[in-house]
């Protein structure tokens, strides 16, 4: 969005960038506590302790950069001054005052967990793809809508 030219585009790129965190940020905080309370499925029995523990420690850190994410972001177009207009429905209240060394450091922060969070979801897809292929066990058929 930065590489955009300043204008029109580059604003509704930022607008519907905003837009799908405060959605994300929503349901998390819905499928958060959802996934506290009913559980997960109990792992494949024929996983090795290791990829279990890792399979944990991943799930976990997606769901706290889903959750940390949108409110650094939100933290920080707060402190930056610009508005967050929800798909241009309704703006959300800021947080902060403006800022600008704040926003410049909470943007940063929001940017390198951005990266974080795709070297997750990297790891998350090429381990659904090492089950699926090379294991050939259920793992990737359990994350899927039907076998719930």
């Amino acid at each position: 969005m930065n590489n955009v030219p300043s204008g029109p585009v580059q604003n509704t790129l930022f607008d519907l960038h905003r837009s799908f965190g405060a959605l994300i940020l929503l349901l998390v905080l819905i499928r958060l506590p959802y996934r506290l309370f009913a559980g997960a499925p109990p792992p494949e029995p024929s996983l090795p302790r290791w990829q279990i523990g890792l399979s944990h420690a991943v799930h976990w850190l997606l769901y706290l950069f889903l959750l940390v994410m949108p409110i650094v972001g939100w933290v920080g177009t707060s402190a930056y001054g610009a508005p967050i207009t929800v798909f241009w429905l309704f703006q959300l209240p800021e947080i902060v005052a403006k800022n600008e060394a704040l926003a410049e450091t909470l943007l940063d922060a929001h940017a390198t967990a951005g990266l974080i969070m795709g070297g997750l979801v990297v790891i998350h897809i090429a381990a659904a793809l090492y089950h699926r292929f090379i294991r050939h066990d259920g793992v990737l058929a359990r994350m899927l809508p039907s076998a719930g």
